[in-house]
């Protein structure tokens, strides 16, 4: 069986990935923070010409109909620009969650649109607290009692809340039920959040592959540039035993990711402790790359010119985005005590 990507899957991911580099770069990072938006719409354009605000809308919406595993690894490559734009939330939760609401008319009245660049949808979920792009989004679709509802953002209060990510625009929203639409309740309403919220936690799980990644990059080339009694520091072996116990957990924790992202893509049973394995371990790497990274920097570490602060408060922003790691390793004791868990090596490739 073969478990690796196809040709296709990574040369898309290596066309995204020299796009972003280019054009999301640490000074464009910093020119957002100072816009009122927050968002630039000159990159979220390039995106629609690009077909990537459809890739996970379905072809007769005018998408590319690609799925979760499609699109992980250009998540990643998110992740490892530290990307404001709300792509990654767009074509891993918004556009499924509308796909899987029950409602046909909603979806046709939206994917299209969605696709086409033309509207942005935010997903607000409880176990988050506040809502990612909420003021430029076009449409909200919001969990409030245990309900699921659309809300217009023109008929909602928000309230911005400052986040240690300047990169990622944080609000409070409040609505009046009776002006919202109902998409689902009961049941049907736990069924549609648990979905989102795994799909939530896949897109977070991605980019913190590529934060972490991106930190160590950073990290190699200051310390293959400062120097110290002659030589460069990044020579001396406790430097690169810092590098290296990130580099190692990096490689075990893509494969849970990639896991994640198949399960959710193949509709397996397994899907859900799926998803919070890959959370636990790849934000837990993140932190580990934050830490060791200001440690390999010094001081230098803390200020604000360097760029490495960009990516180590993005990644302790995923850490506590659609469920904190606790959340995530109580839903995995449930699965592995619940007596139906398939453990041991007979079972590695089962569902």
């Amino acid at each position: 069986m073969d478990f690796t990507f196809s040709e296709d899957q990574l040369l898309f991911q290596d066309s995204v990935r020299d796009f972003l580099i280019n054009e999301v770069t640490p000074e464009t990072i910093r020119a957002g923070w100072k816009a009122e938006s927050g968002r630039s719409d000159a990159l979220w354009q390039q995106f629609v010409d690009m077909g990537l605000t459809g890739i996970t809308v379905p072809e007769e919406f005018g998408g590319l109909g690609m799925n979760e595993l499609d699109f992980v690894l250009l998540a990643q490559e998110a992740g490892y620009v530290a990307l404001s734009e709300p792509l990654v939330h767009s074509a891993l939760v918004a556009v499924p969650t509308i796909l899987n609401c029950g409602n046909t008319a909603f979806a046709e009245q939206w994917l299209p649109k969605i696709a086409a660049g033309e509207a942005k949808v935010a997903v607000g979920l409880a176990i988050n607290g506040l809502v990612e792009d909420a003021h430029i989004a076009s449409l909200l679709i919001l969990e409030k009692a245990g309900s699921v509802y659309v809300v217009d953002p023109s008929k909602a209060d928000l309230r911005h809340n400052e986040s240690v990510d300047l990169g990622r625009k944080l609000f409070a929203v409040e609505f009046d039920v009776s002006a919202a639409l109902k998409l689902a309740e009961g049941q049907e309403a736990q069924t549609l959040i648990e979905f989102a919220l795994n799909r939530g936690a896949l897109a977070v799980a991605a980019q913190a592959l590529g934060v972490a990644q991106r930190m160590i990059d950073i990290s190699v080339q200051y310390t293959s540039e400062r120097k110290q009694f002659g030589v460069a520091i990044g020579s001396f072996q406790a430097v690169k035993h810092h590098m290296a116990n990130i580099a190692y957990k990096l490689e075990y924790a893509k494969t849970p990711v990639y896991r994640a992202a198949y399960a959710l893509a193949n509709g397996l049973p397994s899907a859900s402790h799926n998803v919070s394995h890959a959370k636990v371990v790849a934000c837990e790497v993140a932190d580990l790359a934050a830490k060791n990274s200001i440690q390999v920097h010094g001081a230098m570490g803390y200020t604000w010119e360097v760029d490495l602060h960009i990516f180590m408060k993005r990644a302790w922003a995923l850490n506590n985005s659609y469920g904190t790691a606790g959340f995530h390793k109580q839903r995995l004791a449930e699965y592995v005590f619940s007596g139906s868990a398939l453990l041991g090596a007979g079972n590695t490739f089962a569902a």
